[in-house]
């Protein structure tokens, strides 16, 4: 951070509290922090309006509680200088907000006298108004103390006003302190009601004072409060002019006219998590009831394991109780979709939820007395809706809205918001650090937008405080800072697996491979060193087609191959999705778009590697191994650098595959093939595979294998291999049972010649 980075002219224009401040709390508080930190040196006065300029926001976002702390911010302020103006402001206001505080606390009109009160009754009134009167009383006098005393203040009249009321009612109530028996007999209920409801009024007085900003989420309408949510600017503007829609239709009808079709309420919400869907239903519900539509902005709140019930009758008995819940408000199913599932069976009772909902919906008992707000996946919710005609009937086209993920910098607004709703902020190095967090988790739909980031925030504050830290700071910040290391527990990975190239590097042959590899990993690093440095950059091509033989290590390559571009940073998560034709092509029409498209979602952040991938190039009417293939194409298309994808199988016919379809042949650019092991390479694997059980073979057996290898074609490679020594093993076990004879760590030439014989027999 540079002086020059601070708008320092426009910081001592802002002098009065009417307008906005000119940067936001967040921003101030890393300045502040770096100047502490000798990282930066502002002016006297810019340090002390940055320091009010952060009592003035936390006060915003407290509504008017907690105010201990914006205290300590104007002290600390006054500290460089005791003249600025918005200090002095914040100052009244918070001497204000203090004096608010102790009416409301008192709770005085929950006192009121009543002629038909009981006289112990009244005693018992009378008694706590004189403790409350008191002890007000008291906290007032103290407060009032440092508070202007000229009249001509408006606030400060206010507070006079109160400590005459205070004053007057302790005159009341004398002949009750006088004697408690029977003095309540001369104060009068009329008086003392009427001093009850001056301090209530002049209680609103002083919090019609504050800004409508410091007043509360009840002090606002719920069009002020969705302008307050980050992002969704399209949402924002379609709500509002369906509000203006609605209260102009609300407009007609208390004029005398009439519409035949009255505006539907219900609605469609749809969104991947954390998006906002059940914000924004809660929101409709205050609109509704604002404009007068609903009777309440209540939201009855339910999901299918409230309404569906596990026998006959109960799921119907189940849905009307909770739409007599709603009755008047606003009935919201979340995960709507869940409703409908697929292939469901006569014991599944969702679709009696969905007809007895329609039923309601649609009936003159309870048809208008209740809104149904839907929300789900986008692409679930699509295909619920579809297979229900008589439930979309009832959600009119306009009244579907479609909420987006959220963009990265709204993302890192988020964080920054929960991380001051919580009274810590983040400092630049641990700006970065959020991102990338968010980043890392910000693989595919199962994103949880905000809530995820919330929990990213939650969880950094979480290992903050576990870590042992001294208290004895001297300074406030120090309780609110989050910097880079508090990151740490995120951004590490816990797996502590070898270097994926050593990993390659200890696989037996495959030299060609190994080369191809470490080039690509190579050029990688060096194009995002480029970038970086902000040099024009070489594309990469990711994709890849592996060609071979079985057991030629393709799958093992595959998983390597996965780790090297994870710790490239080309991929999020590194792993690794096997998949066939069977994972992807379905049997009937519409269904194999729907699998494909599901297994890729698994892979995504990753790779998603298909075996024998020619497969899927089979010729005949029915066959969907072409709509699988399409629907690869576009996948990869939408989702770029978020998926890799790699085709394994026979060298021609991968071949084939790629040059059946030109969308395959532009994306797959990198051609890896995995040559057959030599008669060398296959002793030394079976070397290995016996030593990771602490075997051995004895010379005479590694001669035999060295043999047969060279004189034999063998069909697997590595899995010949494996399921030689796993027969080798057996046999060695029945030979030392059978004969008592031989230790336990030696493979014989006997043992593998019997294991040989079995394994190729099974070839034939």
């Amino acid at each position: 951070m540079t002086i020059d980075q601070l708008p320092i002219q426009h910081i001592r224009e802002w002098t009065n509290l009417s307008a906005d401040p000119p940067i936001d709390e967040s921003e101030a508080l890393r300045w502040i922090d770096s100047h502490l930190h000798e990282e930066v040196t502002l002016p006297y006065d810019i340090i002390s309006r940055l320091y009010g300029l952060i009592a003035y926001d936390r006060l915003k976002r407290s509504h008017i509680n907690h105010e201990t702390i914006a205290k300590e911010f104007v002290q600390q302020g006054k500290t460089y200088t005791d003249s600025d103006p918005i200090l002095y402001q914040i100052e009244e206001m918070l001497d204000i907000i203090s004096h608010y505080s102790l009416i409301e606390s008192s709770n005085f009109t929950s006192f009121m006298l009543h002629e038909a009160d009981h006289q112990s009754v009244k005693r018992k009134k009378l008694q706590a108004i004189e403790q409350k009167v008191e002890a007000l009383e008291e906290d007032w006098t103290t407060h009032s103390t440092t508070y202007p005393s000229s009249k001509d203040n408006y606030s400060t009249s206010i507070l006079i006003k109160v400590q005459e009321a205070l004053d007057e009612m302790l005159r009341e109530i004398d002949p009750f302190k006088a004697n408690e028996m029977n003095g309540a007999n001369h104060v009068s209920t009329t008086s003392i009601n009427q001093l009850l409801r001056t301090l209530d009024s002049l209680k609103e007085d002083l919090k019609q004072i504050l800004p409508v900003a410091f007043q509360g989420e009840e002090s606002r309408n719920a069009l002020s409060q969705l302008d307050d949510m980050v992002g969704l600017y399209e949402i924002k503007q379609y709500i509002e002019r369906y509000y203006h829609y609605l209260k102009y239709q609300q407009h007609r009808k208390h004029l005398g006219f009439h519409m035949v079709d009255e505006p539907e309420l219900h609605m469609i919400i749809t969104g991947n998590p954390g998006t906002g869907k059940t914000t924004i239903a809660r929101l409709l519900a205050n609109i509704y009831y604002e404009l007068g539509l609903l009777e309440t902005k209540d939201v009855i709140e339910v999901n299918r394991s409230h309404l569906v019930g596990s026998y006959v009758g109960q799921t119907e008995e189940n849905t009307m109780n909770y739409v007599k819940q709603a009755s008047g408000g606003v009935l919201f199913i979340d995960e709507a979709y869940s409703l409908k599932r697929e292939g469901q069976t006569g014991n599944d009772y969702g679709q009696a939820v969905i007809d007895t909902l329609v039923s309601a919906m649609t009936s003159k008992e309870y048809g208008d007395t209740f809104a149904v707000i839907l929300a789900g996946y986008p692409e679930e919710m699509r295909q619920f809706l579809w297979s229900n005609p008589g439930l979309r009937s009832r959600f009119p086209e306009q009244n579907h809205i479609e909420l987006p993920d959220y963009e990265m910098s709204e993302l890192v607004h988020i964080g920054e918001t929960t991380a001051l709703e919580n009274d810590y902020f983040f400092t630049n190095n641990a700006l970065t650090q959020l991102q990338n967090a968010i980043d890392k988790q910000k693989v595919d739909e199962s994103f949880g937008n905000a809530r995820a980031v919330r929990n990213i925030v939650l969880q950094t504050i979480f290992h903050k405080g576990a870590n042992k830290l001294k208290l004895d700071h001297q300074n406030w910040l120090d309780y609110m800072r989050l910097e880079e290391n508090d990151f740490r527990h995120l951004l590490e990975d816990s797996n502590q697996e070898d270097n994926p190239l050593h990993q390659l590097d200890q696989l037996i042959g495959l030299q060609p491979v190994k080369d191809e590899v470490n080039k690509l990993s190579s050029f990688v690093r060096l194009q995002k060193k480029r970038q970086e440095e902000g040099l024009p950059t070489v594309p990469i091509q990711l994709h890849a087609v592996f060609s071979g033989n079985p057991g030629t290590g393709k799958t093992t390559v595959a998983h390597i191959y996965a780790k090297v571009l994870k710790d490239c940073g080309l991929l999020k998560r590194g792993h690794v999705v096997v998949a066939s034709r069977s994972d992807l092509v379905a049997g009937y029409v519409g269904q194999t778009s729907i699998k494909t498209k599901k297994k890729i979602r698994e892979a995504l952040g990753g790779v998603l590697f298909i075996d024998e991938a020619y497969a899927l190039l089979q010729t005949g009417g029915n066959d969907f191994g072409k709509e699988a293939i399409d629907t690869l194409v576009d996948e990869m298309t939408k989702h770029n650098e978020n998926l890799v994808v790699i085709l394994a199988g026979y060298k021609q016919e991968m071949r084939q595959l790629i040059q059946s379809n030109p969308g395959l042949s532009s994306r797959f650019k990198k051609f890896f093939h995995f040559p057959d092991y030599t008669a060398e390479e296959l002793v030394e694997i079976s070397e290995y595979q016996a030593s990771l059980y602490q075997y051995t073979f004895d010379d005479d057996a590694l001669h035999y294998l060295t043999n047969q290898f060279e004189q034999h074609q063998t069909e697997g490679n590595g899995r010949f291999v494996k399921n030689l020594v796993d027969e080798a093993v057996q046999y060695q076990a029945l030979r030392i049972d059978m004969k008592d004879m031989g230790d336990i760590y030696t493979l014989k030439q006997d043992d593998i010649q019997k294991a040989w014989n079995a394994v190729k027999g099974r070839e034939i």
